[in-house]
């Protein structure tokens, strides 16, 4: 069982990691916000299916909850792609390398054994987000770092109020709601900031939102709850790294990115810190690491 949920965190990583490459070819001709109404608009229509089909998960829009997961999770969207359109591909990318860090962190706090090689891992993540951070490319402006920074904050508040979602049978019937829930955040959100969205946008373009709000929202967020609430918090996390790494790649290779010694150096320094965290957990006692984001009764 660890093992499909480890695939399946690993296809969280990925698809959340095509939404840095895709997400720059939309803003060549639109807002980010309006990138994420559109994103979030997309996903909703594929996941109403999943949340309106049965009373039981219908239910769940009565939970504060859920309620407050799909709230935190469209407001993290926001502040992300708002960073997005102020720094190059690879910067935003890697910078979600302190991901496993926070969590670990966070883990540890609310009374989840941590091993010492997996303490190691999060270190040298840490370190290498930090290195990128402080070193980022001629193409991003610290504006544009901060908010993928506070970004991550956001998206650890919704792992956070995950933990204490309702059990469900359903294993899409939590992301389901709490995408539609996002959808109807961030709606209001955009109007205000920019008003009505453009949808006269290219073929290509189009072809970007769809693939957001189906890969890197729907199954994304499907996949990593689902392998999330299997195994530890420090691992689970981890996978987040692959994230920054499919999403820099794609910066280098087509965007232009400048890979410079820091943000290769950084990189690398994630990569390694990742497999450390999981192999922190393989040769943990049992008992050593629990489950943090599982949903509780």
């Amino acid at each position: 069982m660890k093992s499909i949920a480890f695939l399946a965190l690993a296809l969280a990583g990925v698809c959340w990691g095509l939404g840095f490459p895709t997400g720059k070819l939309i803003l060549t001709e639109t807002q980010a916000a309006h990138m994420v109404l559109l994103r979030f608009a997309v996903a909703a229509l594929a996941a109403a299916p999943f949340a309106l089909r049965r009373p039981e998960v219908r239910a769940l829009f009565r939970s504060p909850i859920v309620l407050a997961a799909g709230v935190l999770y469209g407001v993290a969207f926001l502040v992300q792609f708002e960073g997005l359109a102020h720094v190059s591909v690879t910067v935003a990318a890697l910078l979600v390398g302190a991901m496993p860090a926070l969590i670990a962190v966070s883990a540890r706090v609310l009374g989840e054994k941590v091993s010492k090689a997996s303490w190691a891992g999060v270190a040298a993540a840490t370190l290498g987000a930090a290195l990128i951070a402080g070193k980022p490319d001629g193409a991003s402006s610290p504006w544009g770092v901060a908010l993928s920074i506070a970004a991550l904050f956001v998206f650890l508040a919704w792992l956070l109020v995950l933990r204490r979602a309702p059990a469900t049978s359903n294993p899409m019937a939590i992301p389901a709601v709490s995408i539609i829930v996002a959808a109807a955040t961030v709606l209001p959100i955009a109007f205000v900031m920019h008003g009505a969205p453009r949808l006269d946008l290219s073929a290509p373009v189009w072809a970007a939102v769809v693939a957001q709000g189906v890969l890197a929202t729907l199954l994304a967020t499907a996949a990593w709850q689902f392998g999330a609430a299997r195994v530890g918090a420090a691992s689970a996390g981890v996978f987040i790294n692959i994230e920054p790494l499919i999403g820099a790649g794609c910066g280098v290779l087509l965007f232009g990115d400048h890979l410079t010694l820091p943000l290769l150096a950084g990189g690398l320094m994630i990569i390694g810190g990742s497999f450390a965290v999981v192999l922190g957990e393989r040769n943990a006692a049992p008992g050593d690491l629990q489950a943090t984001v599982a949903p509780t009764p």
